[in-house]
């Protein structure tokens, strides 16, 4: 079965992923603005008609930014746990409040389908009103989207290890924070635990825990000001290299994701 990815947009000023087969279409995050959407979506040639679902990751305005106008405008249903949706219900970003019959509650590390998607929603740590992750299968293929995270944890390990196709934040370089602008309890804040992910803990993770099967790896949400996709690719490619992970035509891809732009299209056979 094909499967098509896209990331209409990976970072602070907001998230969005596609993911689709040839008759239906779900949408990890809706964190940009929703006339950047349909932008995309028509110069991709994509129809936001297809899409019977948006799942969300956790309640922060980046990610959430949109999915009031989807659910009323569009009737998408929008899936996440009863904690996040409460705390979508709060944010100061949700001009159009979800109503009941647009809301989908669902448990983490409990399995549901939609259509073509079997989804997976899975506790990661993060500071936000309740997180996850999500694991998707469709057809042999797997992605796993992991977009905001303090740390690996076992559960966040798990489904890693079964992914074809990761989607996981490198959020900051570790010197640039250190010596960056941000005030000392944001920095802290952003290196904690229950923060975000820096390059090298990232990197140094999955080359020390490399999925067998793992033939794509999308590096996500980069800060602007304490990262470059650059240098986010070379800490991975020097902690893969020492031991001994081949990158890019002889083996996993890397690729960081852009902040305000769409990535290319990938399709998958």
């Amino acid at each position: 079965m094909e499967v098509r990815f896209l990331s209409l947009g990976s970072g602070s000023s907001g998230n969005c992923y596609y993911l689709a087969t040839k008759t239906c279409g779900i949408l990890i995050d809706a964190g940009i603005g929703i006339r950047s959407i349909k932008k995309i979506f028509k110069d991709y040639a994509l129809n936001l008609d297809t899409i019977r679902a948006v799942l969300i990751t956790h309640d922060h305005a980046d990610h959430i930014k949109a999915v009031g106008h989807l659910a009323k405008k569009h009737s998408i249903p929008i899936y996440s746990t009863p904690e996040v949706h409460a705390g979508i219900n709060r944010s100061y970003c949700m001009t159009e409040k979800l109503d009941n019959a647009h809301r989908r509650f669902i448990n983490k590390e409990e399995t549901i389908q939609i259509e073509d998607f079997s989804i997976t929603c899975f506790e990661v740590p993060h500071d936000a009103t309740d997180n996850v992750g999500y694991c998707i299968s469709v057809g042999d293929k797997t992605f796993s989207f992991i977009t905001d995270i303090g740390h690996i944890t076992d559960t966040a390990a798990a489904y890693i290890e079964r992914s074809n196709y990761l989607i996981l934040e490198a959020n900051y370089d570790e010197t640039m924070l250190q010596m960056g602008p941000y005030p000392q309890h944001l920095k802290a804040r952003i290196a904690s635990p229950n923060g975000h992910m820096s390059n090298s803990e990232m990197a140094n993770y999955l080359a020390e825990h490399f999925p067998a099967s793992l033939k794509y790896l999308w590096l996500c949400h980069l800060s602007k000001d304490n990262n470059h996709p650059e240098l986010a690719y070379k800490t991975v490619e020097t902690a893969f290299k020492q031991h001994g992970i081949a990158l890019d035509e002889n083996g996993v891809q890397v690729i960081p994701l852009k902040r305000t732009t769409p990535s290319e299209l990938y399709s998958f056979e």
